[in-house]
């Protein structure tokens, strides 16, 4: 029988926590999915939203600190990765209770992180072709002025928040590392190896189909690895603890 996991979730570039609230049924009981909200979207809609990666990913560790439970994971899929890995960084920076594991997914590793890119993406017709080529945005959205105008305002923050990341060479995390990546996605093999390099423990990457957005394109595969990482994540813990004793 597996013991109780919280996985916490952060979402992508413009997008709220709800992405994951579907997951609470496709997953196991023993695994207690907990999407977290950013400011500026959903539930923290009267928040002024961060433009600030370090001042983000600073907060959310403020945040998770009082009240982290015994197990629990970190996932988050394209910036929302790039903010699990502060936040990972930073609690081990403060020696507090770290998670089981770190799981990144449609988001190339630190040392790959383009963001002159995101920098050059703040016009509005910049930020549609970017959502248009992604994939991740439902038609309504488009065919939605006040629709379109909230998401492209939200995402252009968090185009800021990611163009404010500057790589920095930080010991590497002693917790195992999961990556996902998408086969039709732009980003390489290569540039989502390298999350190697941030931890002294497992590593794995495993690919599915579909492009930036593939855990939904590929939703049935996708949460069955998912599953099965999260699982292995556990046995590695019970090992570890039994190693120890």
């Amino acid at each position: 029988m597996q013991k109780p996991l919280t996985l916490f979730c952060l979402p992508c570039a413009g997008a709220s926590a709800t992405m994951y609230l579907r997951w609470r049924r496709l997953l196991p009981s023993w695994i207690t999915v907990e999407p977290l909200e950013l400011s500026g979207r959903g539930s923290r809609m009267d928040e002024f939203p961060a433009e600030s990666y370090a001042a983000l990913t600073q907060s959310l560790c403020d945040e998770l600190v009082p009240s982290l439970p015994e197990r629990y994971v970190l996932f988050g899929h394209s910036m929302g990765a790039l903010l699990a890995y502060g936040v990972a960084q930073g609690l081990y920076a403060k020696r507090l209770s770290m998670p089981i594991a770190l799981l990144v997914s449609g988001c190339a590793a630190p040392s790959h992180q383009d963001s002159q890119r995101y920098n050059n993406m703040q016009s509005d017709a910049a930020l549609i072709a970017d959502l248009s080529k992604q994939g991740g945005t439902p038609e309504e959205v488009f065919g939605n002025q006040e629709l379109l105008r909230m998401t492209l305002d939200l995402l252009r923050v968090d185009y800021r928040v990611c163009g404010s990341y500057e790589h920095a060479q930080l010991p590497p995390l002693p917790i195992p590392i999961h990556s996902f990546g998408g086969r039709a996605d732009e980003i390489s093999a290569a540039r989502l190896n390298d999350w190697r390099l941030e931890s002294t423990q497992t590593f794995t990457l495993d690919w599915f189909d579909g492009g930036h957005f593939f855990l939904r394109q590929s939703e049935d595969w996708f949460i069955y690895v998912l599953k099965k990482r999260l699982m292995e994540s556990q046995i590695e813990v019970f090992s570890a603890t039994l190693a120890s004793a």
